[in-house]
């Protein structure tokens, strides 16, 4: 199985995105959704961005619009830009373009427009309740599926919109008469003119906005957090459906992954066993180099795994220049015997057609022997830490015993009778002497193919 590695991922934000053993299929699942999250914010921004643009010519059909219009498209090419740097993993540049992505919102909201052609107080903007434009950033920030960006958004937030409220306080422009007019207005309801008076900050609605917005934001970073978990968790299910995949067939995975205990206890059942060998690989391999040698290995392992798992069998194990294959493991069929069988034949037939090109490209060819037998054979997990299902048994032995009498008897496959009768009987096989095997009392009726 895939051990993995264990790795902090860190976010464009410098910390961690989770302190978990992070798999190949984790991370992969996290870049996907990091780049799909991306591009749906970008796509979210910019509707958004559109909408406003729209609205804020009904509520101020005046040229001075154009100032926000112009920041609104800054906006947008910030976006465009986080698109293109953004990654899972240690950003620098993401984390400037989103500082400046509120820096230009604080400003855009708070600094007088240049345009107008009048002066009023600069904390008249507190009158219009323009915080609410931050959401937009907060929700585009959530389609990211970064914890921790949600986390920073709220505090950069919090920050610049008190730091701007300060500046408003210490240097806007004040207009004493408006201040005075509003007291005149209402001199019975003094804490209505306050309310009313355009030179005021307003300090506890201030407070109020950020500390709310960081409250939301806390609240959906703990969403993302719980939604990327639930990412991890269905890439490691992904990482172990890979692993099965590579020992077991398709059709065995799916049933494997549709039960809580598919391997269930130690267990006894009929099986067919395969042993796969190449003779004189040791011999093969003097005076070649290792890349020669291991890439021989992987074209055949290759060629033989592919029958394995298209006859429905289970690759238990692979033995240096051979490998062991079950068929009825983990789960019994009917027709175990028969499957086994015809992989054989497959694998005859694709070793000929190997050969044949190798032959062309003038390298020597594979001599692949193949032994089986059926019977009852011990499934169950072993080892402690690390566990592996383990298929054992006589069966096991007599197979790949079976596969050792293929030199002294100089033919390419040796099966068992008792393997052909549970197959049904097979015509095209010839039947050969009883052979004496060591560890098996009476003699042991076989089936050869030359």
């Amino acid at each position: 199985m895939d051990q993995g590695k264990t790795a902090n991922l860190v976010d464009a934000r410098g910390s961690d995105v989770q302190s978990r053993p992070i798999h190949r299929h984790a991370q992969e699942a996290l870049e996907r959704n990091k780049r799909e999250g991306m591009e749906l914010a970008v796509k979210a921004r910019l509707v958004a961005l559109g909408a406003t643009a729209v609205l804020l010519v009904f509520l101020n059909p005046n040229w001075d619009v154009i100032w926000y219009h112009g920041l609104l498209f800054c906006l947008a090419l910030i976006g465009l830009a986080q698109r293109y740097v953004g990654q899972v993993g240690q950003s620098g540049a993401e984390l400037v373009l989103l500082f400046l992505d509120l820096l230009v919102m604080t400003l855009a909201l708070l600094v007088p427009n240049p345009l107008l052609d009048r002066e009023v107080p600069t904390a008249l903007i507190y009158q219009f309740d323009v915080f609410q434009y931050f959401y937009i950033i907060l929700a585009a920030g959530v389609l990211t599926y970064s914890w921790r960006t949600i986390i920073a958004i709220g505090n950069w937030s919090l920050a610049l919109w008190l730091l701007g409220a300060t500046c408003i306080w210490w240097f806007g422009w004040h207009d004493p008469q408006a201040s005075e007019g509003a007291a005149m207005m209402f001199p019975q309801y003094p804490d209505l003119a306050v309310q009313l008076d355009p030179n005021l900050v307003h300090w506890d609605l201030r407070i109020q906005e950020v500390v709310v917005f960081f409250i939301v934001a806390c609240i959906l970073a703990v969403t993302v957090r719980r939604y990327q978990n639930l990412v991890l968790d269905s890439a490691e299910m992904a990482r172990e459906r890979a692993n099965l995949s590579r020992y077991f067939s398709p059709t065995v995975v799916d049933e494997l992954s549709q039960k809580d205990e598919p391997l269930g206890k130690v267990r006894t059942h009929d099986a067919a066993i395969l042993f796969v060998d190449i003779v004189g690989f040791t011999t093969y391999a003097d005076g070649r180099s290792p890349q020669e040698v291991i890439d021989t290995l992987r074209i055949f392992h290759r060629e033989m795994e592919s029958e394995v798992f298209a006859h429905g069998g289970t690759l238990d194990k692979y033995l240096g220049d051979g490998l062991m294959a079950s068929f009825g493991t983990p789960l019994p069929k009917p027709d175990d015997a028969e499957r086994a069988l015809a992989c054989v034949r497959a694998m005859v037939r694709r070793m000929q057609a190997l050969n044949a090109d190798r032959q062309k490209a003038g390298l020597p060819g594979i001599d692949a022997r193949f032994g089986l037998h059926y019977g009852q054979v011990v499934l169950g997990d072993i080892g402690a830490n690390r566990l592996e299902f383990a298929v054992l048994g006589d069966t096991v032995n007599l197979a790949s015993r079976l596969e050792g009498l293929t030199r002294a008897l100089n033919v390419q496959v040796v099966a068992s009778d008792a393997i052909v009768t549970a197959a049904g009987g097979e015509a095209d096989w010839q039947r050969g002497p009883d052979q004496s095997v060591r560890g098996v009392a009476q003699p042991v009726p076989i089936w050869v193919q030359p």
